[in-house]
């Protein structure tokens, strides 16, 4: 297993096509049913149209492989011509895809491929929007688990699209030990024995057991919902000369409450990592639409 394939990796933000297709077949299988009926009753089987995809916004696109394999999966002769790569930066307007078969499979891929695209540009623009924010600081935008169920795989990719980086893709790539676990466990005493290849990161809720977690010199430890002084204080402990001989120093995570208010002053404390779970939970999917020509 590749423990390290999705946490902070520099890899190239490609999609995996087997999940995709598997994405795919789901939401079309959602939202067709049965079939299409209106379109079954009001247009002729055979009739051929062209259509554009506009973006109604300003915003970074992502999701033209997702939208293309939709119309792929739907129907083999329809063509689908992206205009726009993904991580690309559009005005409102801008023609992002040009589409040409027969209308019963162009109208009845429309949704699922509008959907996919809008969230994932949504995801993409404001990830872009928070590097964008900290520049020219070392931290690193991270999303989190808090995905929308079934999506995961898509929602990090836009993630990495917009200039983030992703936390762990799932429970086993990595040991977070969270404040339940150490609830569970009645505190840390020790870190648990980790297979070669994992990172262990601990979760924190204060100085205290910041001070505590720093001696047992795990690869990462979380600063949750922690106030930017005790971050601060945090790091200051960190680059003390007696944790910087360690091999690797261990990185500091400040998760918990970041908005467009904080970011930058968190990235200014000297964090390495800025987890936000608002990336992929709280998303507003971009305006666009499929105009028959």
């Amino acid at each position: 297993m590749d423990s390290g394939k999705y946490f902070l990796s520099e890899k190239e933000p490609g999609l995996d096509p087997t999940k995709l297709e598997h994405i795919i077949k789901h939401a079309l299988i959602e939202d067709i049913g049965k079939g299409d009926i209106t379109t079954t009753l009001t247009i002729p089987k055979n009739k051929e149209i062209k259509a554009l995809i506009l973006s109604k916004e300003n915003c970074i696109i992502c999701g033209m492989p997702a939208a293309q394999k939709v119309f792929e999966l739907v129907d083999i002769e329809v063509k689908f011509i992206p205009c726009i790569k993904d991580g690309h930066a559009v005005k409102k307007g801008t023609v992002i895809a040009k589409i040409s078969g027969k209308a019963h499979s162009i109208l009845s891929a429309e949704r699922v491929a509008l959907n996919l695209l809008t969230m994932l540009s949504g995801i993409a623009t404001k990830t872009r929007e928070y590097v964008k924010h900290i520049d020219p600081y070392k931290a690193k935008i991270t999303d989190t688990r808090k995905t929308m169920p079934g999506l995961r795989e898509l929602q990090k990719y836009a993630v990495r699209i917009g200039g983030g980086y992703n936390h762990r893709m799932g429970l086993d790539e990595m040991i977070l030990l969270k404040d339940n676990h150490l609830k569970v466990t009645e505190g840390l005493t020790k870190l648990p024995s980790v297979p070669k290849g994992f990172k262990i990161e601990v979760e924190v809720q204060n100085l205290d057991e910041f001070k505590h977690a720093i001696y047992f010199k795990p690869d990462v430890i979380m600063l949750d919902n922690m106030e930017l002084k005790d971050i601060k204080k945090a790091v200051k402990i960190r680059n003390d000369t007696k944790f910087k001989s360690h091999h690797l120093p261990t990185k500091l995570e400040a998760s918990g409450g970041v908005d467009f208010k904080n970011v930058r002053k968190l990235a200014a404390s000297g964090v390495d990592i800025i987890s936000i779970g608002a990336l992929t939970h709280t998303v507003k999917a971009i305006d666009m639409s499929l105009e028959v020509l």
